[in-house]
């Protein structure tokens, strides 16, 4: 779990509200290992878990399979001859870059992977879109979105109590930040198609100065981030925090004033949803967010945050703005995301649809009370 965010997080909070769902019982196959050796470990696996999932198929163990992602859900075509005969249905859920990933796996294995299984659950309404281009029927997709652990984020509407949080435990003498000051953060990966080394260079410098950027995460853009800030004379407000724990996460989420997702599109590269824009929003830090992709399946405007154009340096600035000038408007803003990401996207409600999804991919059954549910999960 060294990656902030990400599909291995989804899989694992999934599973968790599925392991307390009252009609589901469910047995899970995880690959548990250090991100390092998660692809040389992920092979074993798969072939280990093939051989249990027949075995349990062929006792009546199980009623359906639901793969965490498209990377496990290659064992589907290698399946379909043991489970189809059985009536046990397979799903995958599809986050994005799992179906748009280039090269051979793309060219060898999606198409296969999306014919051999009953249904794919996409995480967005943009994710559909790419697995309906990779031949999967309309009929057989079902857009299911993410959710969000509200227990492990919470909002503190205090704004001075949130920042001297935040200073004490990720503050830098070399660069302050006053309580006064508007602190934007962003979440993920640093590669291109999240426009962060774009929104350094481009937006940025037009904000005022008391405006200050703080980035979690690490990434081969790093090097451009931090050269953009080099140019427009940023660096005491251009933060690169790199990889941080759970709990300096969850003190960023809350001390910040905006979540900033910058996303640009890169042919082959989606942003199948956004899973930290949810997180923000538990915090009761509010987006602004690209109108692309999945993005737009989890920001409503005026909401949980707004959207804007991407690639628009005007957008993104004319949206900052009126809030560090307005307070009050931030703090009723912050309040308004908390409770439209829990009312929305809380677990127990993304978990029992997931539930009720796969109960209707089931051949009719008198005493269909309730699910017994493989799920595979690769988690790194």
């Amino acid at each position: 779990m060294a990656n902030v965010g990400g599909m291995q997080r989804v899989a694992v909070e999934l599973y968790e509200a599925l392991n307390t769902h009252p009609d589901v019982a469910l047995d899970a196959l995880v690959l548990r290992s250090s991100w390092r050796w998660h692809h040389i470990v992920g092979i074993g696996w798969l072939f280990t878990t093939l051989r249990k999932i027949r075995r349990k198929a062929e006792r009546g163990e199980i009623d359906a399979v639901l793969f965490s992602s498209m990377v496990p859900a290659s064992l589907a075509p290698l399946l379909r001859k043991t489970l189809a005969p059985r009536g046990i249905p397979m799903a995958a859920i599809a986050h994005g870059r799992d179906v748009t990933q280039p090269g051979p796996y793309q060219h060898l294995l999606v198409r296969r992977i999306l014919g051999a299984l009953d249904a794919v659950l996409p995480v967005s309404r943009a994710t559909a879109a790419e697995c309906v281009k990779r031949g999967m029927p309309k009929n057989k997709i079902r857009v299911l979105p993410n959710g969000v652990d509200t227990a492990r984020f919470s909002t503190i509407t205090d704004h001075a109590a949130r920042r001297r949080a935040l200073v004490e435990a990720l503050g830098d003498p070399a660069q302050p930040l006053s309580d006064e000051a508007l602190l934007l953060c962003s979440v993920g990966r640093q590669v291109e198609r999240k426009g962060f080394a774009w929104f350094v260079d481009e937006v940025m410098p037009l904000l005022p100065d008391d405006v200050h950027y703080w980035l979690a995460g690490a990434g081969p853009q790093a090097d451009a981030i931090a050269e953009a800030a080099g140019r427009h004379g940023l660096t005491e407000r251009v933060r690169l925090l790199g990889r941080i724990s759970d709990e300096a996460l969850a003190l960023l989420y809350r001390g910040a004033d905006l979540f900033v997702m910058p996303n640009i599109p890169i042919p082959g590269d989606i942003e199948g949803f956004g899973i930290v824009m949810l997180e923000a929003g538990m915090s009761g830090t509010p987006a602004i967010a690209s109108r692309l992709e999945g993005i737009q399946d989890v920001i409503t405007d005026g909401a949980n945050g707004h959207l804007v154009e991407s690639g628009n340096v005007w957008a993104f600035s004319e949206a900052i703005i009126p809030y560090y000038h307005d307070r009050p408007a931030l703090e009723a803003a912050a309040v308004r995301a908390a409770r439209h990401t829990a009312e929305t996207f809380s677990w127990p409600a993304v978990a029992d649809r997931y539930a009720r999804t796969m109960r209707a991919l089931l051949p009719a059954q008198p005493d269909a009370s309730s699910v017994n549910l493989e799920e595979v999960i690769s988690r790194g």
